[in-house]
């Protein structure tokens, strides 16, 4: 088990670029609706709203064009409970902020999304702009590969960011979160092995670990081999298995390499899916809630899980759940008995 020092004022901080998602209304294509719903969402807010939505105090770290399109999602931070006190503005007249439309599917079409995200104002962010206070205030830091694989820029700014961190102290959380429409695998593995010595928390998919890292072996010698190779604490990695586009089952497996032992639980089958878009971040913010909280994996592995379920059946990227409501999801996934069909 990590060790937490809960004397910091924020117990999670995040790194990473907030885009606007615009989606045709229902299940209508991108290329044959009229109007397009406005949202705000990317990985690393959905993770700290995430956190914070279930009680924790969070930040982020990221720049947003000085427009009224920057205000909106500045509205979106603080609505779900996130300080934007490390919130950067772009006064540039080359700001902008990175779009992404979102087309649900139903079976046998599925989802599609289309980025529109080049040269946002993410990408200029220097590690100069961001107050250096910050470094001293958090208990844990996240970010995740898609802040590594934007450009060079985001890049060096975010490993800057992570070693100040890591000098402080902080645990520093890393989702490998691999996108292939951003860099190659080979660019990626070099680029995240050499991160791995400064990652307490590891989260990892069992493709990115076969295909891009190139483990063999079963899940829990790969996931064994990364506190091995690199000296990473805890390292988590979800199962999802997917019926159909709105029909999914999901669980996951923690490994503490202190006590050299696997955490898992049974997983949650054939979730109603609204949209699973931020699911996986909404895993990662159970799971570092209940690893912030309660210092208990198994915890971790009940919220991670729980969460991820809930944010499924809610449109939008951004979790909507608190921590009484996560506990009773748990409660009922863990009764045998029968359940009320209403909450009143």
């Amino acid at each position: 088990m990590v060790t937490i020092d809960k004397q910091r004022e924020f117990s999670a901080v995040g790194f990473g670029e907030v885009m606007l998602r615009l989606s045709p209304s229902g299940k209508e294509r991108i290329s044959q609706g009229e109007t397009f719903e406005k949202r705000a969402g990317g990985s690393e807010l959905n993770v700290v709203s995430g956190i914070s939505m279930l009680g924790l105090r969070t930040g982020l770290i990221t720049k947003l064009p000085d427009n009224e399109i920057g205000k909106f999602v500045k509205n979106q931070v603080r609505f779900c409970g996130v300080s934007d006190d490390c919130v950067v503005y772009d006064t540039s007249d080359d700001a902008r902020l990175g779009v992404y439309y979102y087309e649900g599917g139903v079976y046998p079409r599925r989802p599609s999304v289309v980025y529109d995200r080049k040269a946002s104002s993410i990408n200029t962010l220097s590690v100069e702009e961001i107050d250096p206070a910050i470094y001293e205030k958090a208990q844990l830091f996240h970010t995740s590969g898609i802040s590594l694989a934007l450009s060079p820029t985001c890049r060096s700014t975010a490993l800057e960011v992570i070693r100040r961190f890591k000098e402080r102290g902080t645990l520093i959380s890393f989702d490998v979160n691999y996108r292939a429409s951003l860099w190659s695998e080979d660019e990626a593995r070099r680029t995240i092995e050499a991160l791995l010595p400064s990652v307490d928390i590891l989260f990892v998919s069992e493709e990115s670990s076969r295909r891009m890292f190139r483990k063999t072996g079963d899940l829990e010698d790969i996931m064994k081999r990364y506190a091995q190779d690199y000296g990473v604490s805890m390292v988590a990695t979800t199962a999802r298995q997917v019926t159909s586009p709105t029909r999914h089952t999901f669980g996951s497996t923690l490994y503490d390499a202190q006590e050299d032992r696997f955490y898992r639980e049974e997983p949650y089958r054939d979730i109603e899916v609204v949209d699973r878009v931020g699911s996986g971040d909404a895993y990662l913010a159970g799971a570092l809630y209940g690893l912030l909280q309660y210092q208990d994996c198994q915890r971790a592995v009940e919220f991670g899980n729980a969460m991820s379920a809930v944010k499924n059946t809610i449109p939008g990227d951004l979790p909507a759940s608190d921590a009484e409501e996560i506990k009773m999801i748990i409660a009922a996934h863990q009764s045998k008995g029968p359940q009320s069909e209403m909450k009143r």
